[in-house]
């Protein structure tokens, strides 16, 4: 596995060896051994799965302390617009955001660490996959809105597919705005 390091500490991209032949690919999206070389998260206690049309964003979401989540992301079939945003109050990348695009085809993924919201648009009808480092509870649920003025996301899309859900979460100067500079 090769880590592309991004400009946010701790989030990475992760390219697994892929083997292909004749008869398709084989390609390892996890393994205990490597990942603990790598310094990354190893306890995972829940895989999730989604299918998303085209046009569909999901996010921003993220889970608060005691039950924030770290997530293992990689597009199974189809193709993603993958964002995290960093929420971590004492980063000095707190507010900032990186923008991976996963695929089926390249089989790259990311690894988000606790302390992010997370979010994708699907570029394609697309099947998403992430394990998570903590259980899904639903009180310590939260967001942010996709769209957010302050992030400034390009998510590369004109009319998106977005839940009722998601379309009534907070804003980040809402939820932050003591600790935006």
């Amino acid at each position: 596995m090769q880590i592309r390091e991004t400009s946010i500490a701790g989030l990475v991209e992760i390219f697994p060896r892929v083997f292909g032949d004749d008869r398709g690919v084989f390609f390892e999206s996890y393994n205990e051994e490597i990942f603990k070389k790598l310094g990354l998260p190893v306890n995972f206690v829940q895989d999730n799965q989604s299918f998303s049309k085209k046009g569909v964003v999901r996010g921003l979401h993220f889970q608060n302390a005691p039950f924030a989540q770290g997530k293992l992301v990689r597009v199974i079939s189809g193709r993603v617009l993958d964002v995290a945003v960093d929420i971590r109050p004492d980063s000095p990348t707190f507010g900032k955001h990186e923008v991976f695009e996963l695929s089926g085809e390249q089989n790259n993924i990311a690894y988000i660490p606790e302390g992010f919201a997370h979010g994708f648009v699907a570029l394609e009808d697309s099947v998403f996959s992430y394990k998570c480092t903590n259980l899904y509870n639903k009180e310590s649920e939260s967001g942010i809105l996709w769209n957010d003025p302050d992030l400034n996301i390009d998510w590369g899309i004109s009319d998106p597919i977005v839940s009722e859900k998601d379309l009534i979460l907070p804003t980040f100067r809402s939820l932050f705005g003591e600790l935006i500079k």
